[in-house]
């Protein structure tokens, strides 16, 4: 339930920011009547992210046994590379994303077709939140199938929007770079926990069948269906009884990822003007 909740929080807390950003920027301008347009934009970015995960769920729902087993490897790998993508995206971006969608809103109020040009500026820069949620979704309601897991994914949720509303009127301060910093080491440990995943329902799949020896086994001592085995299972990616090949891609991809993500950003050196020489 935690993990769910945790990554429902950022994922919703980064669509606020954005569309913080633009409602702010709007008011600021004296462009407040274009308020309303931005929650169209909201609204289609939304449908279209239910409308994604109904379909891959409808669409798994009638495959065999083993093909539903493959299509569960697939989507976790596919919700591994997100959430990952996610993760550096929001490093780079954080410095530049506040100017970059002023910008984008100039551009999308100056020409003609206005209206249309602001709901496919806000369509865009939503929507990308809400797919990268399906996917996230469906693979940890896939690879932990629990009722709590729906309920923490919907209260993130909902906290995201009320700390977006909070963070919008001024009411609430966070520092935003370490959250999403620390939140950023929290999603690779998921990350990590899906991909090991994926390695065993290739295996259950028959695609893969290669380093099947099992690592260690805590079935008695620590099992998954237990609260402290449930709860390490959803924030750690933990197995009772791992194999060689889900120990090395968990503990690769971590080493990897945690490395390139913790390690201080280079800094941009200026280069001198002739006037300056």
């Amino acid at each position: 339930m935690l993990a769910p909740f945790l990554i429902m929080l950022r994922e919703g807390l980064e669509a606020a920011l954005i569309v913080g950003i633009i409602a702010g920027y709007l008011r600021q301008t004296g462009r407040g009547e274009w308020l309303p347009v931005v929650w169209v934009g909201i609204f289609l970015a939304a449908a279209l992210a239910l409308f994604a995960g109904a379909l891959l769920q409808i669409i798994s729902a009638g495959f065999p046994q083993k093909a539903q087993e493959m299509f569960e490897a697939l989507i976790g790998v596919l919700a591994v590379s997100v959430l990952t993508g996610m993760v550096f995206w929001m490093k780079r971006a954080a410095r530049s994303i506040k100017r970059e969608l002023h910008q984008s809103v100039d551009a999308a109020l100056s020409g003609k077709g206005a209206t249309w040009g602001l709901i496919g500026m806000v369509f865009l820069a939503t929507a990308r939140e809400g797919l990268e949620s399906v996917f996230f979704l469906l693979a940890i309601f896939q690879q932990s199938p629990s009722a709590a897991a729906p309920v923490g994914a919907l209260l993130g949720v909902l906290v995201a929007v009320a700390a977006g509303w909070a963070l919008y009127r001024g009411a609430l301060m966070l520092d935003l770079r370490k959250f999403f910093r620390w939140t950023g080491v929290f999603i690779l440990f998921v990350a990590a926990g899906l991909l090991a995943g994926s390695v065993k329902a290739f295996h259950e799949a028959g695609v893969w069948n290669s380093l099947q020896g099992v690592v260690w086994d805590l079935s008695r001592v620590l099992p998954e269906t237990s609260p402290l085995g449930t709860v390490l299972s959803g924030l750690l990616g933990y197995r009772e009884t791992p194999t060689v090949g889900e120990v090395i891609v968990y503990v690769v991809f971590l080493a990897v990822t945690l490395f390139l993500f913790l390690r201080p950003a280079r800094a941009v050196p200026v280069s001198k003007s002739v006037s300056d020489v």
